[in-house]
């Protein structure tokens, strides 16, 4: 783990709530001033701290109605050619996330597809059609109570 100071820490919050401030405006949100304000934003994102600053969608005002939630089970020979199905989730626009899980299921993965007839089309004709998946159990979301990429830093 980095080592952050307070600044730093006030900077990565003000930019999770809003990546769209100006450096000026993030300075004086935190109490310092634009320069030093800058050379902190530079070093955390090349440390890899800040991966990449973003908008945020709202999925449904762009068409996508369904969320579902699909944990894939792989069998003996998937489990074996983990990487080739790691590949090809991450080739699916769909799948918004994906993890490998321990237990009876091998993945996680978030997808979005326009509607449920949208999802049915993507699980028979992509993601079931890839090579070692046993089983998938999907989950449709009826609503979202909180949605957030904020750590809480």
């Amino acid at each position: 783990m980095t080592s952050l100071d307070a600044f730093e820490i006030k900077i990565i919050r003000e930019l999770q709530r809003d990546a769209s401030l100006t450096t000026a405006q993030i300075a004086d949100r935190v109490g310092l001033s634009p320069s030093p304000c800058w050379r902190r934003i530079d070093r955390l994102e090349r440390d890899g701290i800040i991966k990449k600053r973003v908008a945020v969608i709202d999925r449904r005002k762009v068409g996508f109605n369904a969320h579902i939630f699909a944990q894939v089970r792989l069998n003996a020979h998937g489990r074996a050619n983990l990487d080739d199905f790691s590949q090809a989730i991450r080739d699916f626009p769909e799948v918004l996330d994906a993890y490998v899980l321990m237990g009876t299921t091998d993945f996680m993965l978030r997808i979005v597809t326009r509607d449920i007839e949208a999802y049915e089309r993507f699980f028979f004709e992509k993601l079931s059609k890839l090579d070692g998946v046993q089983e998938i159990t999907s989950t449709v979301a009826l609503s979202e109570i909180k949605s957030t990429s904020e750590l809480p830093i």
